[in-house]
C-alpha cells in the first residue's frame, strides 16, 4: 500500500555572499501519505480543499520544514501548489474506508463527497 500528496514547490534563493541566476526554481515534492486511520492519515483534510492547498503560507513553511530549508535564510519556499495524491488501489480502498467509519468527522453524506471536498478530482491511481 502506497500514497503521497505531490506538490509543486518554488523555491527562492537570496544567498548572502554570491549571486545567482535564475534566483527561482521549481521542483516537485512528494509527501508520503500516512496509513488510513493512523497518525496524520486526516493531512488531507486538515491541508487541502477542492485540491487545493487551504493555507498556502502555513503550507509553505511545512514544505520548508520537509526540504529541510527551514533554517536557512537565504532558500525561501516562495509558491506552493497540490498536484495529486498518487497512491495504488489498496490505499484508496483503505482510505475509503477510513473514511466511511467515521463520516461524521467530515460533515459529509458519502466517502465520494469526502474526496471531492477535499481533494478535487487530484487522485491519480497507478498499478
Amino acid at each position: 500500500m502506497e500514497a503521497a500528496y505531490v506538490v509543486r514547490v518554488a523555491f527562492r534563493l537570496d544567498p548572502p555572499d554570491a549571486a545567482v541566476d535564475p534566483d527561482r526554481f521549481e521542483t516537485t515534492m512528494e509527501l508520503a501519505a500516512s496509513e488510513p486511520g493512523t497518525d496524520g492519515w486526516l493531512f488531507f483534510r486538515d491541508r487541502l480543499w477542492r485540491g487545493e492547498i487551504g493555507d498556502e503560507s502555513s503550507f509553505r513553511r511545512l514544505a520548508e520544514e520537509r526540504l529541510g530549508v527551514a533554517p536557512a535564510a537565504s532558500v525561501e519556499v516562495v509558491a506552493a501548489d497540490f498536484r495529486e495524491l498518487r497512491t495504488d488501489e489498496a490505499y484508496l480502498d483503505a482510505l475509503k474506508d477510513a473514511i466511511t467509519a467515521d463520516l461524521e468527522r467530515f460533515n459529509a453524506d458519502s466517502v465520494d463527497e469526502v474526496l471531492r471536498k477535499y481533494l478535487g478530482s487530484s487522485v491519480h491511481v497507478r498499478e
